[in-house]
Parts: structure tokens; sequence; C-alpha cells
């Protein structure tokens, strides 16, 4: 394990100091630098409005960026933030000394009211310039307004809660739809539902918040100086449109929960921070006497919507007595607190100032903070100027204070996309972990940071937590990168290591069995993970010599499998006598090449199954290499053994069709062993062509007769065609057999002949039975009495002959008649034939004087012409040139020489001095020459009509002109 850890930890300096290096020189490296380029951006940022008001600033509200401000006595701004260089003025119209006291602005920016402190109320609505006075409003100073953020609409506002000086809280609504425009009177109702109280009677309502829960529940939050009140309650489902009025009149008679604290500021103002995309407010921050009381906010709770409250006093430099805040604002992780001359933002989290902003004296003092709950921007004015703070990754540090906090949850999820501070946190959370021994959940985080990898094991190693650090090296491996390739094999071996030790120790102990087969388990999974297949496969020798050293037979062979190195599993089971399961793994991964090592063993001791896997291959399997394991299992297995063998080959040669000859030749020699009944049903199947037969007919010829299968022996020598041989052996076994035999060669009469002249030899000689000599007689036709009679004693009488000789004489008589039958008919036909000829020769046809040659369309009659059945008419000369380049030239070369005989039996004799008789015979031989000589002539050139006969069919595909000749054709026509 030293060593492993040793070769780890040099493979991680080589690759730390090669990033050193790298860095030194500016090149990235994959380690964490913790230093800022620039200087970064703070979270509130600051920017004044380019805007001088022509009177100051008497109230700000800002929401769904819509933006109204109150300037002087009488005049309205109102600026579209989309479009702020639009701005829109409206004039109060009033000529009294009354002044702007408070204005409300609700979330969707259209509804506006405007509470002056002569205590009446006006109203505008963004579709409109008039300002509209609620008279039912007047006489109440109003302080607060709860909008309906569930049923308020752009020209509606639904029911809405009121807060006076007073105390009391009023229900109301304004509608300004095109029925209600033109009355004197926008606002619906306003009637009292509540009033609120301190220990010293009713106090001014601050704030006022409705928000909805689950289930149709709502709650009502309301605050006065010292005292925040929670409303809860239903409204019945189809009657929100009615109000709130059934919430508060269930506490008629009793006060509702409420939160006091003693100190006073003599207002009190609550803030709620909203997500985006969230509809209801997340937590809320109220601004009080004694500090801030922050919480969030639980939809879920039956009676209480806060939640997880706590009071962070104000810093020290606030005396609530010389300069108290004015307002408050809340963010997701800070809530600001505004002075006369300076913001200050705390965080939630830690109650530490983060944050402040002195403002300039020339300024004025700062009057109110509010911020636009839709596009979270915060706004402070003074008399004279506005200012708007943006919030910037407001979330950038709070992974450190969640960190501090031991919140190491939240504090991964806030810098999740920060590498180098999730690292810091992982490390920490290791420690933490580490110190409060929560091993398991140390060695997962330590194993996702950047720390030294020897550290933290020599670090589990001393603590004698080896199942902690087998998590690390685990998640460790899990982390590493394809590329480092030396890093995953180290972990690999060792945590196979580290395993293997584990599980030795914990199977010695029975009161860990239940750790034992969960260890076991994460081990095999383990072994078969595909990441780390690869690292396995490339490093499997050395993990067999671990499982060895171990002497862990069963993991070894659960590796093998993975592995895939069946071979390895099969030799495993054959060692152990464990022949069933060697099998159930060839027959399960269907290898052949195991199916041809391992059969020979296998075949010895379960050769039924064995054979039946092999059935169950099929093709797959090449029986010629299975044979070797054949011929030795039947060498030294019995005869009901064998069978299991012949089966196989069977198999093969019927089922598979296979026509290899070692596979036929070696089933030929299981039947003549152990089956001679089913070895000639087996060569009698094969048929008679030795083109179409698989086995070698000499081998089988040798091996039939080595083991006296007679019969076969005689059909073997039938389909070689030795039927001498094979009749010779069959009259050592029957003579049907021979008879058979010996009518095989059909076409040779005298083969035929010999053979049953054999056969009649051995019947009369061997057997002496001269009615079988005779039946021999009968069955062959080409045998005669003569052929037999030598065979035959001389003390043999003629009466057993009797009938044979008989016969033979009715044969010949007949055959005589048959002859002279046939010498009848050949004499008539001569003569018929004679008398065809001498007709011919009388045969004539009429040629008219004015008739042409049908070749050269000449006279005919000018020159030695032919006349042929058909009606064409050539001349001589005519008909030999239209013959002549279309025989054939044997044909061609012996009419020429006929030509040349003709010629020379033409010319007159030289000699005027020979004898009148010897001349006179002389022309009568040259004259009978010259007619043969015309008449052969005749036979080739007349033989046919050149125009009708098969002269003019062969010539149909040849061309019009000679190929030879067709360029001096082409020449001849330009």
């Amino acid at each position: 394990m030293a060593s492993i850890l040793d070769e780890y930890e040099d493979s991680l300096h080589r690759s730390v100091s090669v990033q050193q290096s790298r860095a030194s020189v500016g090149i990235p490296h994959s380690g964490y630098v913790n230093a800022r380029l620039e200087k970064e951006t703070p979270i509130f940022n600051k920017q004044r409005i380019d805007f001088a008001p022509p009177e100051k600033i008497n109230s700000l509200v800002v929401s769904s960026n819509q933006l109204c401000m109150s300037l002087g006595k009488d005049t309205l701004l109102r600026i579209d933030l989309g479009k702020p260089d639009e701005p829109n003025q409206v004039e109060l119209g009033r000529k009294d000394e009354a002044k702007v006291y408070k204005m409300f602005l609700d979330h969707t920016g259209s509804h506006l009211l405007i509470a002056l402190n002569t205590s009446e109320c006006l109203y505008l609505n963004r579709s409109v310039q008039k300002v509209r006075a609620l008279s039912r409003w007047k006489g109440h100073l109003i302080e607060s307004v709860a909008w309906n953020k569930f049923l308020g609409s752009e020209t509606n506002t639904g029911p809405i809660l009121v807060g006076t000086s007073q105390g009391h809280i009023y229900e109301a609504e304004i509608s300004v739809s095109e029925g209600s425009l033109f009355s004197t009177n926008p606002d619906q109702y306003f009637r009292q539902v509540y009033t609120l109280e301190e220990e010293s009677g009713p106090a001014p309502v601050c704030c006022l918040e409705i928000e909805r829960g689950l289930e149709g529940k709502f709650f009502i939050i309301a605050t006065t100086r010292k005292r925040l009140f929670q409303f809860v309650g239903k409204v019945p489902e189809g009657t929100e449109q009615q109000g709130f009025s059934s919430i508060f009149s269930v506490h008629a008679d009793h006060l509702p929960s409420f939160r006091e604290f003693p100190a006073n500021l003599g207002f009190s103002e609550i803030a709620f921070y909203t997500p985006k995309l969230r509809s209801n407010p997340r937590s809320f921050a109220w601004m009080m006497g004694n500090g801030v009381l922050y919480g969030t906010l639980d939809y879920s709770r039956p009676d209480s919507i806060l939640s997880d409250e706590r009071v962070w006093v104000y810093p020290p430099d606030i005396d609530i007595t010389v300069n108290k805040p004015i307002s408050i604002v809340l963010t997701q992780f800070h809530f600001l607190l505004l002075l006369s001359d300076r913001v200050k933002a705390v965080c939630t989290l830690n109650g530490q100032v983060v944050f402040q902003d002195l403002f300039l004296e020339k300024f004025g003092l700062l009057t109110r903070m509010i911020k636009d709950p839709t596009v979270q921007q915060i706004w402070i004015h003074t008399e004279k100027v506005v200012f708007r703070y943006h919030v910037q990754r407001e979330s950038r540090d709070v992974w450190k204070m969640y960190m501090n906090m031991n919140k190491f949850d939240l504090a991964k999820e806030y810098c999740k996309d920060r590498p180098e501070c999730l690292d810091i946190v992982l490390a920490k959370e290791a420690e933490h972990c580490f110190q409060n021994k929560r091993y398991l959940d140390s060695a997962k985080c330590y194993a996702l940071t950047q720390n030294y990898f020897e550290e933290i094991a020599l670090k589990f190693i001393e603590a004698k937590q080896e199942e902690a650090l087998m998590e690390f090296l685990i998640k460790k491996l899990s982390n590493l990168k394809p590329s480092e390739k030396t890093q995953t094999t180290l972990l690999t071996t060792w945590l196979t290591e580290l395993y293997l030790n584990w599980l030795g120790i914990l199977q010695g102990d029975p009161s860990q069995r239940n750790l034992y087969l969960d260890t076991r388990e994460k081990f095999r999974t383990f072994l078969s993970s595909p990441k780390n297949k690869d690292c396995l496969f490339n490093n499997r020798a050395s993990i067999y010599e671990l499982l060895a050293s171990h002497g862990d037979t069963e993991h070894m062979v659960y590796f093998a499998v993975i592995m895939q190195d069946y071979e390895r599993v099969v030799a495993h089971h054959c060692q152990h006598d464990e022949y069933d399961e060697a099998l159930n793994v060839l027959s399960r991964h269907r290898d052949e090449k195991l199916f041809y090592k391992f059969s020979p063993v296998l075949i010895q001791h379960i050769p039924k199954k064995v054979v039946d896997a092999w059935i169950s291959m099929g093709s797959r399997l090449d029986a010629r290499n299975l044979i070797p394991a054949l011929v030795n299992y039947s060498q030294s297995a019995s005869t009901q053994q064998i069978n299991e063998a012949i089966r196989y080959m069977e198999f093969c040669v019927y089922q598979l069709e296979e026509t290899q000859q070692a596979i036929h030749n070696y089933l030929l020699s299981l039947y003549a062993l152990c089956r001679p009944d089913s070895l000639l049903s087996y060569l009698e199947q094969a048929g008679t062509n030795p083109n179409r037969i698989h086995y070698d007919l000499k081998y089988a010829l040798r091996l039939c007769a080595e083991h006296g299968h007679h019969r076969a022996c005689v059909h073997i020598y039938k389909v070689m065609e030795l039927y001498e041989e094979a009749v010779d052996l069959a009259l050592q076994v029957d003579v049907d057999l021979a008879k058979s035999c010996a009518d095989l060669p059909e076409d040779d009469e005298e083969l035929r002949k010999k053979l049953w002249l054999k056969i009649a030899r051995h019947v009369v000689q061997e057997e002496k039975d001269v009615k079988k000599a005779m039946a021999c007689l009968s069955s062959c036709a080409l045998l005669k009495i003569e052929d037999v009679l030598p065979f035959f004693p001389d003390f043999v009488t003629i009466d057993h002959f009797k009938e044979a000789i008989c016969n033979s004489l009715e044969d010949y008589n007949k055959h005589i008649e048959e002859l002279k039958r046939e010498m009848e008919e050949a004499t008539q036909s001569a003569k018929r034939i004679r008398e065809d000829i001498q007709e011919m020769r009388n045969k004539y046809g009429s040629v008219e004087p004015q008739e042409k040659c049908a070749a050269c369309d000449f006279p005919l009659l000018n020159r030695p012409f032919y006349l042929f059945l058909c009606g064409h008419m050539f001349h001589y000369d005519c008909l030999l040139q239209a013959v002549f380049p279309n025989l054939p030239a044997y044909k061609q070369a012996k009419l020429e020489d006929l030509q040349k005989k003709l010629a020379a039996t033409s010319q007159p004799s030289k000699s005027h001095h020979r004898p009148k008789d010897a001349d006179t015979i002389s022309l009568g031989k040259g004259q009978q020459s010259r007619e043969q000589i015309k008449a052969d002539i005749d036979d080739i050139v007349a033989a046919e009509c050149v125009y009708c006969g098969e002269l003019m069919i062969r010539s149909i595909d040849k061309p019009f002109i000679d190929p030879q000749k067709y360029e001096e054709e082409m020449q001849s026509w330009l």
C-alpha cells in the first residue's frame, strides 16, 4: 500500500510541478488562482439621476417601472422609466394650503393614491390625466395601504385595506371603469373593519400587507409603532370580491396574535423581499425601535406566516434618539437602512454592516428610500436630487458567511459557478466532518477538493479509517479524467487491495455477516463499473495476482466473467470437478474456441450433456474440430457411451447436412464398430453415385472388410463399379445378392454374361444344384445351355437338360425364321428403290426460249444451265460462282480438283498412230471417267437451289460486303 501511495504522490508532484512551471510563464493550468485582476464592482452601485426638479420633491413612489413624484405644492410628475424622455405632468388643482403627505402606488403602477395633510385623499389612474377626489375617504389621514395583488387590475383595485393615523383599518375599492368615470365617486365603498391599539390606546397603522397562502388562506400583516399584528383566515371561495371583513370579524372579541417591542421610533416600517418569477414574498424586515426584526415567510403554517425570526440591533453609530433610521428596504441577503445623511447595508445572515454610502451635504437631507420589486432597483431622494441603486451579484460573498456558519450546503449552492470558492468550502466541510468523526462524509468532500492527495490519504491512514479511505479513493477515482491513466491504474489497484483486505477481515467474523455482504456487493459493483472497465482490463494480470494472493477464488471467477475471460472461468470449474458449471458457462457464452478446448475433458464426465450442448450450438461448431475429443473418448468408453458420439455425428450428417469427408468417415467407423445394422442403411442412403458420396470409398471398403461386413463391402464394390469383385464376394453371402450385382452393367453385355457365368459356375460346381443352374438360364437372356454345359460333370444325364435343350432349339428356330423374314423385306425394299431411281431418270422439265438466268438475267439457253424443282434456273458458271464462296474449305478444294480433272479429260490425244481398237477402248474409258467427274461436280454445285436451300439460310448472318474488302468498296463509291 505504501509503495502505491508513494507512486501516486510522485505522479501528482510531477503534475503540480508542471502546473507551477506553467504558471510562472503565464500558462493557465487547473489550479485556482485566488486573485482579482481588477477592482470588483460593489454590490450596491449608486447612480445619480440626471434630473433637476423645478420645485422641491415632496414624495416619490416607484412600481413596475412607473415613477410618480410630487413636486412643490400642486404638481405631480409621472415617468415611464422605459420611456424616460416622455414625462407626464399632472396638476392637482388645489387652491388651498394642502400639501402631499404620502403617496401609494400599487404593484402594477396603475393606481396612485395621494394622501394630503388635510385628511383628504386623491386618486389618479395611469390611463387618465385628471385627479379625482375620494369623498368617502375625507377626514382620514392615510398612513398605509395594502394593495390586492390577487384581484386587482389596471382599472379596478379590487378590495384593498387602508390604515389611518387614528389606528383604523378600512376596506375600500376604487374603480375607473367606463360606467364610473363620470361619477362623482370613483371609490365604490369605504368601510371600517378593525382598529389597532397599543397599551395606550389606538395607534397609527404604519404598514399593511395582504398575502395569500395555501388552500385559500389569507394572511394580513399590520404594524403600529411597537406592535406587529397578524390576521389569518379564509375567504369563502367565490366571495373574494366581497373583501376581507370576514377575517377581521373573527378577532372582534379578542386581539389577534402580535409581536411587541418596548422601544419606539414614533413610527415603524416593514419591507418584503420577493424573488423574481415568484408571486409571494419570501422574507420580511420590520424596522422598529429595538432594531430590525428579520425572518422568513412560511405559508404552510396554520396561525402565523412569520418564521425563523431574529432581531438585528442597529449598528453602534445609530442612536434612535439623535439620528433614527428613516426607511428600510430588503433585498435577498441585506436590508438597507436610510438615515438622514447615509445608507447602511446590513447582511441578514450575520448582522454585519457590509456597505455604507455617505451623501454630501450639498444634496440636502435624505427623505425617503423605496424599492421597485419588479426590477429590484432602489430609489432614494432628497428635496433636490434623486439617486438609484443597482443591486449587482448580491450573493457573491454569501458563501463565506454560510461556510463560517457551517451551513455548507447553502455555501456550495452560492458558489457552484466559482470553482475556486467551491474548493474552499469543500475543504472546510471536509475538515469539519473529520473533526466531528464523520469520516465517510469527510472523505466524500476531500475527494472533490484540490488538496494534496497524499496528505488526505495519510490523514485517514493515521486515523485508522480504512473504510473512509476507500470512500475517498472511490470518489477520487470517479473524478479523474480519462487521460490520467497512471493515477487511474494506481487507484484501481489500491482499491482492489483494500477491498480484499476488508473482505478478509469481515469474512472471519460471523457477527459482521451483513456488513460483509454489503462490502462484497460494493466490491463487485466496483469491479463491474463501466468507468473502470478499460483500466481493469489493461491491468487484469495484476488484479488476478492480487485475487490469487488473497485466495479469493470466488471473486477471481467473478472478475474473469466481467473481463469475459471465460477460458479462465471454465478452467477453474474443471479443476474443481464442477463440470456442469463449466458446461453452463460454455453454453451461456457460446464461444466456439472454448468448446473445442474443453470438450475433451467434459465429454469424459458428462457425455450426454456435452453432446446436447454441441447440438444446441448447431452449425456454429465445426464437427471436425470435435472429432479428436470423440476419438479419445470412444477409445476408452463403453458401447453405451459411444452411442453419444454416434448421436452427434448423425446430427451433423442428417440435420446439418455436413459434407466433410472426415465426419462421414468417422461415422462409418463408429457404425462398423458398434452398429452394423445401421452401417448398410447409411451406405444405401448415401446412394451409388460416386460424385455425390461424401465418405472415402477405399477407406470404407477396408473398414468393412476388417470387421467382416460383407454385404457392406458388396455395396461399396457396386458403387466403385467393380462388379466382378462384387459378384465374387456376394456369392460368399447370397446367390440372390450376386444376381442383383450381375445385372448392373447394363451397357456391357459381355461383362453381364461373364458375371452370370460366374454365378452359374458357382451354382453348379459349389452348390451342385442343377435346378438353380437352369434358373440362371431363365434369369439372364444372354446365357445359353451350351454356355453352361461345360460346367457340369460328365456323369450328369441329359434328362436334366432336356427341357433347356428343347427351349434352346426352339429359340434358334425362331431366330432363323426371323432372319428369313428380314431378308425378304430387304429384297422388296431394294426393288422399290430401283424403280424409284428409274422413275427419276425419266423425269423432265420444259424450258421456254425466253427464260433467263436467275443470277445474271441473261438468256438461259445460250450456255449450259441447271433447272431445279423449285423453278429457279441458273447458268452453270453463274451457279458455280454463287455457290463456291459459301462452301466449306474442304469442298472448295475438292471442287477445284474435280474441275482440273474434267479439264484434263477434255484435251485431245497427242498420239495419231495408236491402233484403232486401243483408241476406242481408251476413249470409252475416258468418256466414262468424264461422266463420273461431271456427276461429282453436280453433287457439289447443284445439290440444292442456291436461293431456296440451306445455303441461303446459313448465309443470313454474313455481311453483304466482305470486311476485308470493305475499305476497297468504300473507295470505289467515292
